[in-house]
Parts: C-alpha cells; sequence; structure tokens
C-alpha cells in the first residue's frame, strides 16, 4: 500500500495581537530621552517669557556655551574643577574601600572607629570648610579635603555594609581550603561587595561635585564655582547657567560609566534585572 504525504504548508508568521501596543512605547530609551526632550521643550517655549535678570533658556544658554567655550573659560575653569575632583574622588576611593573592609573584618577596629566616623558623618561638611580653609589655606589642598570628606563616607559605609552582607556559606568555604585573609578579601569579599561599593561610588560622585563648588565658593578664585559666582553677579544667567548644566552633566556621565563599568567587573549583580 502507497502512503501518500502530502506537503505541509509552512507556517505563517505570527500576527501580532489585536490592541497590542506598539514596541516603541516599550522602550526604556523612549521614557528617558523622550521625557527629557518634553521638558527642554517646554523650558524654551515658556523661556522668553519670564524676566531674563532671573532665568534662561536653551537657545540662548547653548549660545552661552558656544560662546564660553571659543573664548577658552569654560575649559579653562572646567579643567580647574576636573583637577580637584578627580584627586579628592580618587582619595575618598583609595582610603573608603580598605577601611570598610578592614572595620567589616577586624571588630576591634569597627568597635573604635564606629563613633568617630558617625560623628563626622552626621556632621554637615559645609559647617568644616572655613575650618579646612584656615588649616590648609585657600589652594588645591583645601578643596581637596574638601571634596574627599563629601565623597568618602558614602564609599566606606557601602563598603563596609557589602562585606557584612557577605554570605558565611563563601567564606566557610574559603576557610575550609585554608585561606589567607588576604586572599579572602581578594577571592571573596571583594567581589561579593563589588555592587555595595559601585553603589557608594555613585553616591560619593554627586556628593563630591557638591562638596567641589561649596570648595571653590569659599576658597581661590577659580573653577566652575567661580564661574556660577561671576556670572551671577552681574545677572548674566545664560552664562550663569552653563556651568550648572555642566556639572548636571558630568555627574550624569560619570554614573553612567561608572555602571556601565559595574556590568562588565560584576555582571552577577545586574543578572536578574
Amino acid at each position: 500500500m502507497t502512503v501518500v504525504h502530502q506537503a505541509q504548508p509552512a507556517s505563517a508568521a505570527p500576527k501580532p495581537l489585536a490592541g497590542a501596543r506598539p514596541s516603541w512605547l516599550e522602550s526604556k530609551a523612549v521614557f528617558r530621552y523622550g521625557f527629557t526632550l518634553l521638558i527642554l521643550i517646554v523650558w524654551q517655549i515658556a523661556g522668553p517669557f519670564i524676566d531674563p535678570i532671573f532665568f534662561s533658556y536653551p537657545s540662548k544658554i547653548a549660545i552661552a556655551f558656544y560662546d564660553l567655550t571659543v573664548s577658552g573659560d569654560l575649559p579653562y575653569y572646567l579643567s580647574q574643577s576636573l583637577e580637584v575632583m578627580v584627586l579628592g574622588l580618587g582619595c575618598a576611593v583609595v582610603v573608603g574601600i580598605p577601611l570598610g573592609v578592614a572595620m567589616a573584618r577586624i571588630r576591634k577596629l569597627d568597635w573604635a572607629l564606629d563613633l568617630p566616623i558617625n560623628a563626622l558623618y552626621s556632621t554637615p561638611t559645609v559647617a568644616l570648610v572655613p575650618i579646612l580653609v584656615l588649616w590648609f589655606g585657600i589652594y588645591l589642598k583645601a578643596k581637596v579635603i574638601v571634596v574627599f570628606l563629601f565623597a568618602v563616607f558614602p564609599v566606606l559605609i557601602n563598603t563596609y555594609q557589602g562585606v557584612r552582607e557577605c554570605d558565611k556559606n563563601m567564606l566557610e568555604v574559603a576557610r575550609s581550603f585554608r585561606s589567607t585573609e588576604s586572599r579572602m578579601w581578594q577571592d571573596v569579599l571583594l567581589p561579593f561587595a563589588l555592587p555595595y561599593i559601585a553603589a557608594g561610588i555613585r553616591l560619593a560622585i554627586g556628593r563630591g561635585l557638591v562638596g567641589m563648588v561649596i570648595a571653590e565658593f569659599y576658597t581661590t578664585i577659580s573653577g566652575l564655582g567661580f564661574m556660577i559666582t561671576k556670572y551671577a553677579n552681574v545677572f548674566e544667567m545664560d552664562k550663569t547657567l552653563v556651568p550648572v548644566i555642566v556639572l548636571m552633566t558630568l555627574g550624569v556621565t560619570l554614573t553612567a560609566g561608572l555602571k556601565r563599568l559595574e556590568r562588565r567587573i560584576a555582571p552577577w549583580s545586574h543578572a536578574n534585572r
């Protein structure tokens, strides 16, 4: 008996469900950048109707940004601020991470430093700026110390918490393989605490920028803080807002760069996101 096989028709491509939402409405970029664009459009429309002594709007700020860049003022003052920020934040990371790990691992050190660190963290750092200026002068050293004090505590506290939250089973496995304390820091504690550390550095970036501007208000005539004061005193709001927006952009860029770096060196922290 001959069996006849009928050719099966190729399955048609699945049709979208009726009433399904377009894919672009589910895009994170649409909401992130679309809402920002909406704010800029509303700002641009409403800006010309506000007194220019007190406010400005995006097109004028863009022209002021171009003028300050071409004249060399913005690159000059921005480089001064970046130097302070890099040194202060770098010192905060170098000091905060090892000290946070040490406090979490050495009980007596934790007991000794807990009260002084909480006292310093609870004290408004702005109140210490005039004292630091008296002690260290009005130049680079004082500004770096101010940024350091603003930035070090988020790094230290988050590192401490990350190490304390480390899985005890992982530590027991490391001990069973006769791991030394230094190897345990390197192979277990720091990798586990890395998402906490990254979160602490992201917080430190914002606090460090605040400390940088405050230090420039109090110390020498330099940096983006001086630009804000200089142009605000003569009511040039378009030029006053240029360094403010540069600071915002700098904070967003550094935070986004840190997130990308975290995804590369600690991909497990984003596995369930």
